[in-house]
């Protein structure tokens, strides 16, 4: 190599190095450049903000982080009208719901229903022959005399039951997704969604907030409970496991959701005791009657009318065909069983491995 050959090879790996050093520190000054605003676009001090209303049978709960009252009160306000108008449209306790009306045209031709009373039958429809008809919401005519059993605290007349199970089964409820129809087969069929409502009204209401900007809020509806973004410094929203022995005692266990949906299904508030035997609110729609088995039922899941529906579908089917529906599907989930008066816990591997809250805090 000649003297000029050497030259300007050092000049050029002298020009890399230096290059290579330009390079390294434009990038750093670029990673600069982007953290100092990153750092000034930090969340602002946000305000817990609580807030109740009745709909659907029960009182509905939300709470939101915000920056301000005007904000939360106002984001709160429109979650709470998308529950109302669900109300509406999916009661069966009102004369004049969208699902009455077309109960009242039962044995008549298809109906044409909203897209949220349509989706909610879908998924309904989905569950029931996933579970060969432990979920059912054609269960209405038998749930309604269960619903007079608890308050006169004695069994439906047998003959009456007869003929109100005659117009349960899912394969009696169809529907068109292309022209967006429902068809009751039956005159006399009755359409019960409480397995599945306040579930999916938890979800549209968390979707209104969502929209609103309001990442940080819990919905919740007796047992079917929504999250999002924990709250401010958390890992998580707190959520208790309710005890088999009923309210007022302290949960099983404490979840750490986020991002989730929690319902518990059982018979710890809503049973009745007749000549000596324990009936649960939740009805069997194979054999008509409500459930006698001491259980509960908490399933996590990504949606509430997810988690909602199949805590009511493993309530039915009981531990071992319940987990085996849970394992089959995105969620999990935990039974508490009394045995004779032992009790017997069943968990999915998946809720085992759930992030549990060392302690109990206030979300």
């Amino acid at each position: 190599m000649t003297n000029d050959e050497a030259h300007s090879v050092t000049r050029a790996s002298t020009f890399f190095r230096y290059s290579s050093f330009v390079i390294r520190h434009s990038l750093s000054c670029l990673s600069l450049t982007f953290f100092v605003p990153l750092c000034y676009a930090a969340e602002p001090p946000l305000e817990r903000h609580e807030f109740r209303e009745p709909h659907m049978g029960t009182e509905f709960k939300i709470i939101l982080y915000t920056a301000d009252a005007p904000s939360a009160n106002a984001a709160s306000r429109a979650a709470f009208d998308r529950i109302g108008q669900l109300d509406a449209m999916l009661s069966d306790y009102r004369a004049d719901s969208e699902l009455m009306q077309l109960c009242a045209k039962a044995g008549g031709p298809p109906v044409r229903v909203s897209d949220e009373l349509f989706f909610v039958l879908s998924r309904s429809q989905d569950l029931a022959k996933r579970t060969d008809g432990a979920f059912d919401v054609t269960v209405g005519p038998v749930v309604r005399l269960w619903r007079r059993a608890r308050r006169q605290r004695q069994l439906p007349d047998p003959e009456r039951l007869a003929r109100a199970r005659e117009l349960v089964s899912f394969d009696k409820l169809r529907l068109d997704e292309s022209s967006q129809t429902v068809e009751l087969l039956k005159p006399g069929m009755q359409l019960d969604l409480g397995g599945i409502a306040k579930g999916y009204a938890a979800d549209e209401a968390m979707a209104v907030l969502k929209r609103l900007g309001v990442a940080r809020a819990l919905v919740a509806a007796s047992g079917d409970i929504v999250v999002s973004a924990p709250p401010p410094g958390e890992l998580g929203w707190t959520i208790g496991i309710a005890s088999l022995d009923g309210a007022g005692k302290p949960p099983s266990d404490y979840l750490l959701l986020r991002d989730a949906a929690a319902s518990t299904s059982g018979d710890t508030e809503q049973f009745v005791e007749i000549a000596g035997r324990r009936y649960s609110h939740i009805v069997d729609p194979k054999t008509g009657l409500g459930l006698t088995d001491r259980l509960q039922v908490t399933v996590v899941a990504p949606s509430g009318t997810t988690a909602d529906s199949l805590a009511t579908a493993v309530s039915v089917l009981g531990p071992e065909r319940g987990l085996k529906l849970v394992d089959a599907t995105a969620a999990s989930v935990f039974i508490i069983r009394d045995e004779e008066g032992r009790r017997k816990v069943i968990q999915s591997d998946r809720f085992k491995e759930l992030p549990r809250a060392k302690a109990k805090r206030s979300n």
